[in-house]
């Protein structure tokens, strides 16, 4: 797995645009309605920052802001790291771990087209542990 190229591990499915001029409440309910964890910053077609849940606990929650007034600009991480969809996702996985975070927004050419996650990484296995668990439920319930 981790020496297949980002853009087969990554969902495109799973990408979620916002204006820096979101505000984090609206962010967030946008975020719980597509089922993802980061939100990438876009202004004037360009990517701008990133904002995640754990931003959303860190630096709004934890510091008493108010996420219905408080606008992405002021929490996002900005100008964040960023890898191509030619990169190998071992890379990727290097990258955060490096710079503990765990989403990097993904690029094919000048072109935002997703993002890969740390979880990347594990749902293969989760799906296998899954599927065992299932396999191994089904055979104790036979006589």
């Amino acid at each position: 797995m981790f020496s297949e190229r980002i853009r087969n591990v990554m969902d495109p499915k799973k990408i979620l645009l916002a204006a820096p001029d979101t505000s984090v409440s609206e962010a967030s309910k946008l975020m719980a309605r597509k089922r993802v964890s980061a939100v990438m910053i876009v202004e004037a077609g360009s990517l701008v920052g990133i904002f995640t849940e754990r931003d959303a606990v860190f630096r709004v929650i934890a510091r008493g802001r108010n996420p219905k007034t408080t606008l992405l600009r002021d929490v996002m991480t900005r100008k964040p790291k960023t890898v191509r969809s030619d990169d190998l996702f071992g890379y990727a996985l290097l990258i955060m771990h490096e710079n503990g975070f765990r989403h990097l927004p993904v690029f094919e050419g000048d072109t935002l087209i997703g993002i890969i996650s740390a979880r990347n990484a594990l749902d293969p296995d989760l799906e296998e542990f899954a599927a065992e668990a299932r396999r191994r439920s089904h055979m104790r319930r036979r006589p």
